[in-house]
């Protein structure tokens, strides 16, 4: 059977490159966007409070606190309405939303408006999930993880290249990196409105229900059935232990090995390079070749052991090594994604993409705590033992507990024998 006679088998509309391609360019968009603000925004706020900074690091918590909190209410919420309305006036409107809410930021006089600015970016933010839905909907199974894997790379390349680009226009105007992102994502909802079909049919969507579109009601769907489920928690750990990155990364390079802002920012960038190119040229070929679920567990696997690299090495040469080791994680994301798709009914992508976004949210909201408040009592007099790469231990044992998670879900179980579950 063809690829478009599968897709007409499966029910699904053929897969359009131009759709496919703006999802791809949303993402990246938004992602650069988002890079070009983050090193910019904690000197914004500190510009509010007379430069102090321990004051300044307290808000700019906060800020993360509640765009997280945005992110873990209204994921499913816009997940549940893009099953009922279809994606694209969701995407639309929150590319629309999130442009104005850039402008706003522009503008903010003082520190409640940047921070109700930061609210209204996690809810329009959410979007992202139903960017996932997309491609579920016009993407046939078999190719789900090859693509999802290219949506990873614009991940990596929107954070790559938004910092970068942000700081040099920061030194310019600090306000002038809000205006530029609210240019690209003006730019990028007059584009989607011009290029960008409708993915679900009428026929396809679901009833908006409020008990299945809450963030509690929307983890009712991760627990329909078993194989699911597991997924799920095996997820949740990694993403736990992907915060570890951006949460000490900084403080543990300059503390073990001395690096200066240029070398910390050089390896961020080989960090993303290397996570590009097993995403965006990787995943696709390895997947193909051992099936998804080989390729979950040897991403889970991998992980692990950057992260144990990452922990143990004690010279940056030897941190160098886990890297391209670490990179290889990125199969994981994908082929999760993938298989979790083809476990709910196709009305149902977007609460799926919406409730699996809630859970990331969660760990994004845990992880920081942990892991910050591990590193400083390891490098602290009280501790037993000087430890400051047992943030990075601790990644690597929650990646191990993942991987224990999946090989047991899917234990005795090809891609192919994985059930589509009915709506619970």
């Amino acid at each position: 059977m063809n690829e478009a006679a599968s897709e007409r088998a499966a029910g699904m509309p053929p897969v359009r490159s131009g759709a496919a391609i703006f999802i791809f360019v949303t993402i990246l968009l938004d992602m650069f966007a988002l890079g070009l603000i983050l090193p910019i925004l904690p000197k914004l706020v500190e510009s509010f409070v007379d430069n102090d900074t321990a004051t300044a690091a307290r808000i700019f918590g906060l800020f993360g606190t509640a765009w997280a909190v945005m992110q873990f209410i209204f994921s499913p919420i816009l997940g549940a309405l893009s099953d009922r309305f279809g994606r694209r006036p969701v995407v639309l409107l929150s590319n629309f939303g999130l442009a104005l809410d850039y402008v706003l930021m522009a503008l903010a006089p003082s520190l409640l408006w940047l921070f109700i600015g930061r609210v209204i970016s996690g809810i329009t933010s959410a979007s992202i999930s139903t960017a996932f839905a997309y491609i579920a909907d016009v993407t046939p199974p078999e190719r789900r993880a090859a693509v999802f894997g290219k949506i990873g790379a614009a991940f990596g390349a929107g954070f790559i290249l938004g910092p970068a680009v942000g700081g040099l226009l920061g030194d310019m105007d600090p306000r002038l990196p809000f205006w530029v992102a609210a240019g690209l994502s003006f730019a990028n909802t007059l584009y989607g409105w011009l290029i960008l079909p409708e993915s679900l049919p009428p026929e396809r969507r679901a009833p908006f229900q409020w008990k299945s579109a809450n963030p509690l009601g929307a983890l009712h769907l991760l627990r329909s059935n078993r194989i699911l489920a597991g997924l799920s928690l095996a997820n949740f750990f990694g993403q736990v232990a992907h915060v570890v990155l951006p949460s000490t990364f900084v403080l543990y390079a300059t503390y073990r090995y001395g690096w200066d802002t240029k070398t910390v920012g050089l390896t961020l960038a080989l960090v993303g390079i290397c996570a590009m190119v097993v995403q965006g040229a990787g995943v696709g070929p390895i997947v193909a070749r051992l099936g998804e679920r080989r390729a979950l567990l040897l991403g889970l696997g991998c992980g692990a052991l950057g992260f144990l690299i990452y922990g143990a090495a004690p010279t940056g040469p030897l941190f160098w090594v886990g890297i391209p080791v670490m990179a290889l994680w990125g199969i994981a994301g994908a082929a999760v994604q993938s298989l979790t798709t083809q476990l709910v009914a196709p009305d149902q992508q977007g609460q799926l993409q919406g409730a699996t976004n809630s859970v990331n949210s969660v760990a994004q909201m845990v992880g920081p705590f942990l892991f910050t408040l591990i590193f400083a009592y390891f490098i602290g007099d009280s501790a037993p033992v000087k430890m400051p790469g047992a943030p990075f231990l601790l990644a690597a044992a929650l990646l191990a507990l993942a991987l224990l998670v999946a090989w047991r879900t899917l234990a005795g179980k090809s891609s192919a024998q994985l059930p589509t579950s009915s709506r619970p």
